[in-house]
């Protein structure tokens, strides 16, 4: 049996189902608001450019200096404190480390750092997370830490508390 929905060939074989033709995920968001009182906010957005990921970010209201940023293992925000979005996100079960060496979580992005009005950007390619497959971003939170990532301490950088956040949800304009 299958069933046409909106374009898309949907094969149905029990529980099972395989879709051809589906729109291929080239852009995901999140958008991010503050935890507590922080003041936190912006939208960091992932282009997936053939093997990496593009991370643009842009924030504001943050303290001057670097901040940790990472990709966390869950899109809930159901806590006050940010902690329901788990541990940082970390298919292959590696260590904490700098995105650029040898091992590093999926997750971990380093840093971002603000100006002295509170204000950060980040353009940078990832190669250790993707928008499909086993290390999928889509439905997982981006969390932006009160302090430095050591690119270190184990397992969270020693980056302190979580002041912001937001879910990474398919964009509704895809890059062509």
């Amino acid at each position: 049996m299958f069933v046409i929905l909106l374009g898309i060939i949907v094969i149905l074989s029990g529980c099972a189902s395989i879709q051809i033709g589906a729109p291929k995920v080239t852009k995901a968001l999140a958008v991010i608001t503050p935890i507590g009182e922080s003041g936190v906010r912006g939208v960091v957005t992932f282009i997936q450019e053939k093997n990496a990921v593009r991370i643009v970010t842009e924030l504001s209201g943050l303290t001057p200096g670097k901040h940790g940023f990472h990709i966390h293992e869950f899109g809930d925000r159901s806590s006050p404190d940010g902690m329901s979005a788990g541990g940082h996100f970390n298919p292959k079960n590696t260590a904490h480390g700098d995105p650029y060496e040898k091992e590093s979580h999926a997750g971990d992005l380093g840093n971002i750092e603000a100006d002295r009005s509170g204000k950060a950007t980040y353009n940078r390619l990832n190669f250790n997370i993707s928008l499909t497959g086993p290390n999928s971003i889509i439905g997982r939170s981006v969390v932006i830490k009160e302090k430095p990532d050591d690119l270190k301490t184990q397992p969270g950088g020693g980056a302190g508390a979580r002041i912001a956040w937001g879910v990474i949800g398919l964009a509704s304009q895809p890059v062509e």
